[in-house]
């Protein structure tokens, strides 16, 4: 009976917190490891490191080993949740949880370590995104259609940015069907410009692609360093995101100075050229498109259910 009460009370935690993401997984498996080692009650503020403002102890060699103990060696988050929106605020929400666990005589840790284990199982097994392909339907219908259920994933997990992902290397995928003699190079979605060493998401010749779903007054501030480097920056975004970018150039003064396009026009335009406007063949030029995408996730993210299946 006890057991049950367990595993319904983690449940609803779960469910109520968000701790779906990869990041959030991270955190939760990296604490509930530190409550077996510590001990229970655990005292939030002393697992923070100091000034950095970081659960102490969490990254990718404190997750990888846990999860190896548990026969997994595919890669949880490569920062392990350290660098993940929110991972202070689920840690101290976690702690809060365990230690009334532990006051209800219910912290059978062993028991709470094996279930989130199973979340993480459930995480890499989780189902790819699905590309319906209608000849009916236009390019432009068919990519709306797979950025919904991006930005739905995304609203259910918490700090994990899937729209964003994806449209990046949606975008990544068209370069290089566009333009097969150059190398692209295609970075994580999670790696910072600055850690990277890139003045933007893609670096073509003297132009500097800016990917968002959400357009910042950072972003344009890279724009104008990109500007002061003698490069040319274009900013691809959503619909709604056009003219907020807009209207942030036109505030720094770069109206006209910066190429600010929408991201599905973008990628539905270069397909109907891919297909040479022959209706026969859109179904292969998506295809190859959803193959580029599907290689470049493999090799850039850790998230297996980000790769998108044709159907």
């Amino acid at each position: 009976m006890a057991n049950q009460i367990l595993l319904a009370r983690l449940q609803t935690f779960r469910v109520e917190n968000k701790i779906i993401g990869k990041g959030a997984l991270a955190v939760v498996v990296h604490i509930t490891r530190q409550a077996h080692e510590i001990g229970l009650p655990l005292a939030a503020d002393s697992l923070i490191t100091d000034g950095s403002g970081q659960v102490l102890g969490l990254g990718k060699g404190a997750v990888q080993k846990i999860l190896k103990e548990h026969g997994i060696t595919q890669v949880l988050a490569e920062e392990g949740g350290r660098t993940s929106r929110g991972s202070i605020g689920i840690m101290r929400e976690y702690v809060v949880f365990l230690n009334q666990l532990y006051a209800d005589k219910l912290a059978a840790l062993a028991m709470i370590e094996a279930w989130w284990i199973e979340q993480v199982r459930a995480h890499f097994t989780a189902k790819p995104f699905r590309l319906r392909f209608d000849p009916a339907v236009g390019f432009q219908t068919i990519i709306h259609d797979l950025l919904s259920q991006a930005k739905k994933r995304q609203q259910a997990a918490s700090g994990a940015m899937y729209q964003g992902t994806m449209l990046q290397h949606l975008i990544g995928a068209k370069l290089e069907l566009v333009m097969p003699e150059l190398e692209i190079i295609h970075n994580g979605a999670s790696v910072a410009d600055t850690v990277s060493g890139r003045s933007g998401d893609f670096v073509i010749d003297d132009s500097v692609i800016h990917i968002t779903t959400a357009p910042s007054e950072a972003l344009i501030r890279k724009c104008q360093r990109n500007i002061d480097a003698g490069l040319k920056p274009i900013i691809i975004t959503l619909s709604e995101g056009v003219v907020v970018a807009q209207a942030l150039a036109g505030n720094a003064q770069l109206a006209g100075r910066v190429d600010i396009l929408d991201a599905v026009q973008f990628l539905a335009g270069n397909l109907h050229e891919l297909s040479l406007f022959k209706v026969a063949a859109r179904q292969t030029t998506l295809t190859k498109l959803v193959e580029a995408y599907n290689r470049i996730v493999d090799a850039n993210e850790t998230d297996s259910s980000l790769l998108i299946e044709m159907g």
